[in-house]
C-alpha cells in the first residue's frame, strides 16, 4: 500500500467517512463497512480529498489533456483536484464541468470552464452502477473529446449483477483505466495492520464479505 493510501485510510476512519459495522446497501447486501463520500463536506476535508486524488493520478502516470467533473458531485472534485495537481504535483491541467441544463444566454452551452477536448480524465466520487460514467462518456463524445481514464475515491471491488464489478465493466467497455485512491484490498490490509484491537473485530467480517461478493 502506498503512503498516500495509508494516510487516506487514517483520515477517513478518523473522520468517520469510512465506518465499520453492519450497513444495508441499496443492493440489499449487508456490508461490514460503509464509505460515505458525501462527508467530505468541509474545507479541510475537500482539500485532503483533492490532494489524495492528485497523488493517485500522478502515481498512475496517466497522460491526459483535461479534467472533467460530471454535474453535480464531480464539479467540486474536478475544481479542487485541478488545484491540487498544480500545487502539489506540478501538473497544470485545465478543467471543466457540465451543466444539467444548457444556458441560452452568455456563453451558452452546457460546458463550463476549459474546452472539453482531447484526452479527458473524468473524476467522480464512486462508481456504483456506472450510470454517471456512461452519461459522462456521451457528453465527451458529443464534444469530440476522448475518454482516457476515470478517477474515483474508492473501488469496492464488488460484483454487480454479474461476475464483474461496475468498475471492471467500465474498464472493459471503454478500454480505459479506472484510478482509485483506495480499494477493498487496501481496507483489509489496513485492518490487518492496525494496532487498535477495535479494528480486529471487523477484519473477518470484511474478508467474508469479500469472499462472497468480491471480484478477482
Amino acid at each position: 500500500m502506498r503512503q498516500f493510501q495509508s494516510d487516506f485510510l487514517d483520515f477517513v476512519v478518523d473522520h468517520e467517512i469510512l465506518k465499520f459495522g453492519e450497513f444495508t446497501l441499496k443492493s440489499g447486501r449487508v456490508s461490514p463497512y460503509f464509505f460515505n463520500a458525501g462527508l467530505f463536506n468541509t474545507g479541510e476535508k475537500i482539500a485532503f480529498l483533492a490532494n489524495s486524488y492528485a497523488d493517485a493520478i500522478a502515481s498512475s502516470g496517466l497522460d491526459f489533456d483535461v479534467l472533467f467533473g460530471p454535474a453535480y458531485k464531480g464539479i467540486p472534485l474536478a475544481t479542487a483536484t485541478s488545484m491540487a495537481l498544480a500545487t502539489n504535483q506540478g501538473i497544470n491541467k485545465p478543467f471543466c464541468f457540465n451543466r444539467k441544463e444548457a444556458k441560452d444566454h452568455g456563453e451558452g452551452g452546457t460546458i463550463v470552464g476549459a474546452a472539453l477536448t482531447g484526452k479527458t480524465l473524468v473524476i467522480d466520487d464512486v462508481i456504483t452502477a456506472g450510470t454517471a460514467i456512461r452519461e459522462a462518456a456521451e457528453i465527451l463524445a458529443d464534444n469530440g473529446a476522448v475518454l482516457c481514464g476515470i478517477a474515483v475515491a474508492m473501488d469496492r471491488q464488488e460484483k454487480g449483477t454479474g461476475s464483474k464489478s461496475a468498475i471492471q465493466e467500465i474498464e472493459e467497455n471503454y478500454q480505459v483505466p479506472v484510478i482509485s485512491i483506495i480499494n477493498l484490498e487496501n481496507i483489509i490490509d489496513y485492518l490487518a495492520q492496525a494496532s487498535d484491537p477495535h479494528f480486529q473485530i471487523y477484519i473477518n467480517a470484511v474478508k467474508s464479505y469479500r469472499s462472497e461478493y468480491g471480484v478477482n
